[in-house]
């Protein structure tokens, strides 16, 4: 009797085990894409010393319309933080930062580094006899990277 109660819950175990590594073959891809497109938005942040209102948006969208990052649409966080520790999500039209001070514009000077962070959910679910149970797995990624534009309006401390 003791041979037959160790089996099924050597059998019980297996069958889970082998259900959480099927939900971790969908999760490698799912973090690529995550680390993909952190690459991505860094990139144009590198570019411009922030990223666009439009570029934002987009990459949201791209992210929202993904499978299984629509599951959990609304946990999806695109952050991205400059050296002052400011936010550089900033306006599409660079002229309508002229009139204002430094530390209200989202770009600083090249040189300064830019934190770009992509914050999502990742939704592991297991079905077992007809019981389905779920836990979500908050997982980030973020890069720095390094403004590379000048921009005239700043001023340019060489060092």
């Amino acid at each position: 009797m003791q041979g037959i109660a160790k089996a099924l819950l050597t059998t019980i175990l297996v069958t889970i085990c082998m259900l959480l590594f099927t939900n971790l073959i969908f999760f490698f891809p799912w973090y690529m894409t995550l680390i993909i497109e952190t690459f991505n938005i860094s990139q144009v942040a590198a570019s411009d010393n922030y990223i666009k209102q439009s570029y934002y948006d987009d990459a949201m969208e791209r992210l929202s319309d993904r499978p299984i990052f629509r599951e959990n649409a609304g946990a999806i966080e695109i952050t991205a933080i400059n050296e002052s520790g400011t936010s550089a999500i900033g306006n599409d039209n660079e002229t309508y930062y002229e009139e204002l001070s430094e530390n209200q514009k989202p770009y600083r000077q090249r040189g300064t580094p830019i934190t770009v962070e992509i914050s999502a959910v990742y939704p592991l679910t297991i079905t077992l006899w007809g019981e389905e149970y779920e836990r979500e797995l908050p997982v980030s990624f973020s890069i720095t990277t390094t403004g590379l534009k000048h921009y005239k309006d700043l001023d340019y401390y060489f060092e």
